[in-house]
């Protein structure tokens, strides 16, 4: 497999300005096709992204993490990329762990690679690691296998299995929408470990309103 021609990034970003740049260019030397959606933004982030040499697609608002993702596979679809690899645009994922992906999908033949932070969680703030290791149970359950880290946002997802699903989700619910679509389709899923990166800066996470998304997802598709 010839990575650098066959797989883009995807990186989803709102106000990620003071981290977007370092992480294009960190990610440009394993993947040098790199998509930058911002999700309607309020700082440079747009700019900042291109000058750093990402394409960029622009929502004018704020639409959400499924729908900025969604946006970013679509336009890699069109550009002839078979694969993409997404990031968080807030530095929490080491591009340095890219490597991982790719080797993974090549042994395996695995249409979709999540990282795994669950292996080693130090450093993940306790309520999150409570919440992600509920949620992966009741996902596990569902999908009938162990399901490590579903709400992982590094990902490694092949584009042809992807455009099979259903529409996605619009919000956070992505991950866990996309995992259990892959799962249910019979496509082959498999977990890397990854590095564990918290910063200082706040989550985009709402705690009750995307919890309550996560709900309405779970009572809807999800089961």
């Amino acid at each position: 497999m010839k990575w650098a021609e066959q797989c883009a990034v995807v990186i989803p970003c709102y106000n990620e300005a003071p981290t977007v740049a370092a992480l294009v260019q960190a990610v440009r030397q394993y993947l040098p096709a790199v998509i930058v959606v911002d999700d309607g933004s309020r700082d440079a982030t747009a700019e900042v992204a291109a000058q750093a040499g990402a394409e960029v697609i622009s929502h004018p608002q704020n639409r959400g993490k499924g729908a900025a993702l969604t946006s970013g596979w679509r336009r890699a679809r069109e550009r002839g990329f078979g694969w993409t690899l997404c990031l968080d645009g807030d530095g929490q994922h080491a591009p340095a762990d890219v490597p991982r992906f790719l080797q993974c999908a090549a042994d395996t033949g695995a249409a979709l690679v999540v990282g795994d932070r669950m292996t080693k969680p130090t450093g993940m703030p306790w309520l999150r690691r409570i919440v992600n290791r509920w949620m992966s149970r009741q996902l596990s359950r569902r999908a009938g296998r162990i399901l490590p880290d579903t709400q992982c946002g590094f990902r490694l997802m092949q584009l042809a299995a992807w455009a099979r699903l259903p529409s996605q989700a619009a919000h956070f619910e992505i991950e866990s929408d996309v995992l259990l679509g892959f799962v249910a389709t019979g496509q082959r899923v498999e977990f890397v470990p990854i590095q564990v990166i918290y910063k200082a800066r706040a989550s985009k996470i709402h705690p009750l309103v995307d919890t309550v998304r996560w709900f309405r997802w779970w009572w809807g598709r999800g089961r």
